[in-house]
Order: structure tokens, then C-alpha cells, then sequence
């Protein structure tokens, strides 16, 4: 991992201010059940009525939930800053999705759950750990760098949790389950490679321009920013509830 402490902080600071203020203004425009690991209220609704195997709206909320799921995109571009090769994305994004199926199917068929804001803290400050990965802060600390695919496999099973969490709020119907389940996972899948799409193209431009390693610092200190916006609205929510 490189490190990037002191070697880019000085052209650093502007991108600093400028993005962790455009951070602040963007998330605080959201509500906190938008910052949760939640469903929209509609999306909601259509759960909790819905009975029986639906595979293709299900699959449709599936791919919504991750377009539209900042945590996840947070976390994912955090995992991919530093991948170059498609390979080595494909495996950290493998690892990423086995996590989240694993805990979402368990969570919700064998009812475990646990508080809603707790998970979704742990969700933000598994943002949180991967900027400070990016920025070589372990090895600058502790002097030892942490296995990066562990920790996606482990912060995957977090994020499949909140929403296992969630979804065994709204009491969904038993009647076709597992199927809807399963319909709702490969929608995940689809979103997330539409979405990595989108993000690599961005990456690979801004890769190709002088000034990314010399904005990399900052462009992880914004993402560490958000992280504990993420942390900070939810332990409030945990704590006034």
C-alpha cells in the first residue's frame, strides 16, 4: 500500500476543504432513513403487501437498493481506489458480494437481527477503516498492513446484515421467500456491476490526469469524512430513539 501521509498533504488541502464541505452539504440534504441501510418508504409498502414469488420485482428492488445505496457505493469505491487490473477488482468485489448474500439470506430466514442503528454504524465505519487503509494509516501506526481481502469478506457480511435487519422489519411474506430472496440478491449484483461500471470509467479518466496521486490523500480524507457522517447520524438515531 502506498503511503500517502506527508508526501501529498500540503496539495492536499484544498481538495480537503472543498470536499469535505461538499460532503457535509450533500449528506445533510438527506434525511437520516436515507443515510440508513434502509428501503424507501414505496419500496416498503410494495414489501410488506407483497405475497408469493415475485422474482422480477424483487430483482428490480435488488438493483435499485444498490444504485441507490451510498453506503455500499462509498465502501465499493473505497475497495477499488488503488485496483488497477480488472482481476484484482473482480475478486474484491466477489468477496464484497458473498459477504452481503450470505448474511442477507441467513439473517432474514433464520430471523437474526439486531439494532437497526448499530449495524449501520458498523456499516459506516467499515468506510471509515477502508479510507484510512487507502491512506496507509496502519502501517504508518501500527507498522503492518491488514489483509484487505478479509476485511471485504468481513465488512460484505455487515452490509447483508443491516439489510437482513431491515427487511425483517417489514415482515415480509414467508409465501415464495427464498425465491424473492434470491430474486433480490441478483438484482444486488446487477446494480453493483452497473454501478462499479460507472465508477471505473470516472476512475480510469481520473487516473490518467496528473493530479491523481497528488489528490489521492485528500480524496480519501473526504471519504473518511463521509464515513463518520454515516457513523454520526446513526449512533444519534441509536441514542434519541
Amino acid at each position: 500500500m502506498i503511503d500517502l501521509w506527508g508526501r501529498y498533504i500540503n496539495s492536499s488541502r484544498a481538495t480537503l476543504l472543498l470536499g469535505g464541505l461538499a460532503v457535509m452539504i450533500v449528506l445533510f440534504g438527506f434525511t437520516p432513513e436515507a443515510l440508513a441501510h434502509g428501503v424507501t418508504s414505496g419500496d416498503k409498502g410494495y414489501i410488506q403487501e407483497s405475497s408469493g414469488m415475485m422474482p422480477l420485482p424483487f430483482m428490480y428492488l435488488g438493483a435499485k437498493h444498490m444504485m441507490t445505496g451510498y453506503d455500499h457505493l462509498l465502501f465499493l469505491f473505497g475497495v477499488i481506489f488503488f485496483l488497477y487490473k480488472l482481476k484484482d477488482v473482480s475478486i474484491y468485489v466477489t468477496l464484497f458480494a458473498v459477504g452481503h448474500v450470505v448474511t442477507l439470506l441467513g439473517g432474514v430466514l433464520f430471523e437474526v437481527s439486531i439494532n437497526a442503528y448499530i449495524i449501520d454504524a458498523i456499516i459506516g465505519f467499515s468506510i471509515v477503516y477502508k479510507a484510512l487503509d487507502n491512506m496507509g494509516a496502519y502501517q504508518r501506526w501500527f507498522g503492518f498492513q491488514p489483509n484487505t481481502k478479509a476485511a471485504t469478506l468481513i465488512f460484505g457480511l455487515f452490509h447483508g446484515f443491516g439489510l437482513a435487519t431491515k427487511i425483517l422489519e417489514y415482515e415480509i411474506s414467508p409465501e415464495g421467500l427464498l425465491i424473492n430472496l434470491i430474486s433480490f440478491n441478483i438484482g444486488v449484483e446487477i446494480g453493483q456491476i452497473l454501478a462499479l461500471a460507472g465508477i471505473l470509467i470516472l476512475m480510469g479518466y481520473w487516473r490518467k490526469s496528473k493530479g491523481f496521486m497528488a489528490h489521492a490523500y485528500g480524496a480519501n480524507t473526504v471519504l473518511m469524512a463521509a464515513g463518520f457522517l454515516f457513523v454520526g447520524y446513526q449512533m444519534t438515531g441509536y441514542f434519541v430513539s
